[in-house]
């Protein structure tokens, strides 16, 4: 280690690159696919060879790292970076070939741009869905290329750290720091005395719920009820709806598939949103341990609520009352839904519930264009980006929980007041939340709305600059659903729109949103303070 600094780089950069080398496994699953249908090869055999080979000279910085907990930020930090610059490798060559050796496959793809291509992969990686992919369809990419991008999402759902602690036996000491420098939510429950078992056990939960979820969409197929439900289809949105992630294949997102396949996505995406180590102990046969859970109380009847009034506000009507110009619907798309939803308790209950518990849980599916939804249900929606899953979810935002411990201590100070003499300790179901907790909930919450309002102040100046009109809405839903990890916003940048308009610039600072917003802020923002790095 270099004297005058406390943290050792190399060993930090050794662990990356036992990260990396390992991302090679998943990479065979697309290139497998690309054999199975005639489709080119060569960006997968080109990633994983650099993949492998900037893996193994990593790991050559320090072949017997030592892990402590301010090499596990540094570590946690620079893997989610690494991973999204690698992962862009298959974006890039599929538009670009391999000079004097391969020809590109669709040289006018989109990610022909490195800066698309690093924001597609950031934001599959970190499960925001947002997209500049322009043209989702396999005439503009390969089967392959469209799998990856589902896999990168999977991938990231659960934590790529935490897949690594699990599998890696050089991370299974210190893997507690690691975990809960990636792990969403104020923390995450130990449930097994080592904590390698403690992760496979949230994979496993993660995988089975996958593997669930595949079989009952497919199986809509099979019963002749939903054609456009592929085996393709059932495996691509199973890899999506668990990590919150919302990389449909299709174009119209979930809009593609019949009313049965969208009922069956709902409760997986409120069970993405969930703390998994729910359904360990489910398993384990205390069911009681789900339905007790406060956190889980507080989160369904959040999303409850939610669905009660936008279905109240579809059912009377609450659609604009045109198509403006320049939006991605006309007026006899607005009509056609006017006409199924207005006054039909089903199809409003069904829209209404399947957008509060995509936007909540930052799944980021779309049953239908909510461009088209009032101003109403709208900001609704808006004020769903920022409620998030639950702690040890894969969910984004805030969290839940967050806002639970928030309304609860507020409640705490308005008791306090009126009775000066009491000692009212706030709690989360059985447990006592201590004060320094509390603070760092509000301390993360305000750095939160900061960011988010200096991140929407940067991105308005920045269109304003290149000449690109936004609204207010517009920006505010981009920064809220890139920071929070939600995926599409509002207008432009809708569910069945891109994020395309933006600059290479705003691209590349929202980049840097989705992945401080995936860590939670403090992980990163760490890392900038001289006191990490120096004695």
């Amino acid at each position: 280690m270099t004297p005058n600094l406390r943290v050792d780089t190399r060993a930090s950069l050794s662990l990356v690159g036992s990260v990396l080398k390992y991302l090679a496994v998943p990479l065979c699953l697309p290139l497998v696919v690309a054999l199975y249908y005639g489709e080119t090869v060569v960006p997968f055999v080109g990633t994983i060879l650099v993949t492998v080979a900037v893996g193994v000279g990593l790991e050559r910085l320090d072949p017997d790292p030592d892990l402590r907990a301010r090499e596990g930020f540094l570590m946690v930090a620079a893997t989610w970076l690494a991973v999204a610059v690698v992962g862009a490798l298959p974006y890039l060559i599929e538009a670009h070939g391999i000079p004097m050796v391969v020809e590109p496959v669709h040289p006018e793809s989109t990610l022909r741009n490195p800066a698309n291509a690093l924001f597609e992969t950031m934001s599959g990686f970190t499960t925001t869905g947002a997209t500049v992919l322009g043209d989702i369809s396999f005439e503009s990419h390969t089967r392959a290329i469209m799998l990856w991008r589902q896999l990168t999402q999977w991938l990231g759902g659960m934590g790529i750290v935490v897949l690594a602690v699990a599998i890696l036996p050089e991370l299974s000491v210190g893997g507690a720091q690691l975990m809960d420098a990636e792990a969403p939510g104020p923390g995450i429950e130990k449930l097994t005395p080592r904590i390698a078992e403690t992760a496979r056990a949230l994979w496993g939960a993660y995988l089975g719920l996958t593997v669930l979820e595949i079989i009952l969409l497919y199986s809509l197929n099979v019963a002749g009820i939903d054609q456009a439900m592929t085996f393709y289809n059932a495996v691509a949105h199973g890899l999506t709806t668990m990590p919150t992630g919302g990389f449909s294949p299709e174009a119209r997102s979930i809009e593609a598939f019949s009313s049965a396949a969208q009922w069956i996505i709902i409760p997986f995406m409120i069970a993405a949103g969930t703390n998994f180590a729910l359904f360990w102990h489910v398993l384990k046969g205390e069911p009681k341990r789900l339905v007790r859970d406060a956190e889980f109380k507080f989160y369904v009847g959040v999303l409850a609520t939610l669905t009660a009034i936008i279905t109240a506000v579809l059912f009377a009507d609450g659609l604009v009352s045109a198509a403006p110009a320049g939006e991605t619907f006309d007026a006899a798309y607005l009509e056609t839904f006017r006409a199924e939803i207005v006054g039909q308790l089903e199809p409003s209950l069904r829209y209404a519930a399947f957008q509060a518990a995509s936007i909540v849980t930052t799944t980021g599916y779309a049953n239908m264009d909510f461009n088209a939804w009032g101003p109403v249900a709208q900001y609704l929606l808006l004020f769903a980006m920022f409620i998030g899953g639950s702690a040890g979810s894969t969910g984004g935002a805030v969290k839940i929980v967050r806002w639970y411990v928030i309304l609860k201590s507020i409640r705490r100070e308005l008791f306090t007041t009126a009775h000066p003499e009491a000692v009212r300790p706030v709690r989360l179901g059985g447990r006592t939340i201590d004060e320094r907790a509390i603070r760092g909930i509000y301390g993360f919450t305000l750095l939160y709305l900061v960011i988010f309002f200096v991140g929407a102040g940067i991105l308005f100046l920045d269109a304003m600059r290149i000449g690109v009109s936004l609204s207010i809405l517009e920006v505010l839903s981009a920064t809220a659903a890139t920071l929070g990890n939600v995926g599409p916003g509002f207008g432009v940048v809708g569910p069945m729109g891109s994020y395309l308009a933006f600059s290479n610039a705003s691209k590349l600072f929202m980049f840097v949103l989705m992945w401080i917003g995936r860590l939670e802020i403090i992980p990163v923002l760490v890392l900038l303070t001289p006191e990490y790095w120096t004695r």
